[in-house]
């Protein structure tokens, strides 16, 4: 069973304070919608019922990601926070069609929307506080390395943004009451900008899953492991080759192979290789690296005591 004593005070108090707002603000937006009969503020209450089961849905995997890895998961369980991720896309995506549906159901029908001092005050209100949470919780996110919290902040960010979309249309059908026009086609913007969203959520969380490298760690460790070829940084190594590393949600896993000469004992080796996987560590943050040491067969490498040094 999951405990909670490993997951940080503050990614629990965010998590948890996402969750509270996302349902507070579902009860305003519905009444909203109720007493004005808006496709715009139904498109904006629609996603916030995403916004509660993906709050849920991420509070959930930041207490998986953060629990210690055991026998069957050796690598730990912070891969969970990209399936959170996936999952609150694929909700935003299913969120941008229904709204969409409903949109050209209204210009068929006819808009039939009214009480819009109303609705335009809740939207308002709610807008401003989805922000506000969404601002805390994507600096919270990046701050912690936590791609749950970061995508459950930017999702708050996208709604308040989609009710920014739904204050201007209200506010224009307020002003020129024969515009009803206006109501089906601010939620139809909304359906196509949160569904542009729900796809980069997606494209990010699949990169995760699928192991794809991460060009600004391959820059950093190439960086590291370049400064330990040929002199530049103790200690030396005459080359390195078979460099990988992936994400697990926050963790880093690093292993690649450094070559050292051939004369070096194995201990001398093994100090060696756990000095750059330090280093290594502690530039990446959360994580691990591994090296695996083989003797240099580069009859003319520099480390070795000849002319050159070559990087594999």
């Amino acid at each position: 069973m999951p405990s909670l004593r490993h997951v940080p005070r503050a990614e629990a108090f965010a998590a948890a304070t996402s969750v509270v707002v996302s349902v507070v603000l579902l009860a305003v937006k519905f009444t909203a919608y109720y007493l004005t009969d808006s496709a715009a503020i139904f498109s904006d209450a629609l996603e916030s019922i995403v916004n509660v089961i993906a709050s849920l849905v991420a509070g959930y995997s930041l207490l998986l990601a953060h629990q210690p890895a055991d026998a069957q998961h050796p690598y730990g369980h912070g891969k969970v926070e990209f399936l959170s991720a996936g999952f609150e896309g694929g909700m935003i995506l299913l969120a941008a069609a229904v709204i969409a549906f409903r949109a050209v159901e209204e210009m068929i029908h006819g808009p039939g929307a009214h009480e819009l001092d109303v609705g335009l005050v809740l939207v308002a209100v709610a807008g401003g506080v989805n922000g506000a949470v969404g601002v805390v919780l994507l600096q919270a996110g990046r701050r912690r390395g936590s791609i749950a919290l970061v995508a459950d902040g930017k999702h708050l960010l996208t709604d308040a943004i989609t009710s920014a979309a739904v204050v201007t249309a209200l506010a224009i059908m307020w002003f020129k009451p024969t515009w009803t026009w206006v109501d089906p086609i601010a939620a139809l913007l909304v359906a196509a900008y949160i569904a542009v969203m729900a796809v980069q959520l997606l494209s990010h969380s699949t990169a995760g899953l699928m192991d794809r490298q991460d060009a600004a760690d391959d820059r950093l460790l190439r960086q590291i492991l370049d400064a330990h070829v040929g002199g530049a940084s103790e200690p030396h190594i005459c080359s390195y080759h078979k460099l990988r590393h992936r994400h697990s949600g926050r963790y880093h896993w690093v292993d690649f192979h450094v070559m050292v000469p051939a004369t070096w004992d194995v201990r001398r080796g093994h100090e060696v290789a756990s000095a750059i996987e330090y280093e290594i560590e502690r530039a990446l943050g959360e994580g691990n690296a591994t090296a695996h040491v083989e003797p240099c067969a580069n009859e003319e490498c520099a480390s070795c005591g000849s002319r050159t040094a070559v990087k594999s």
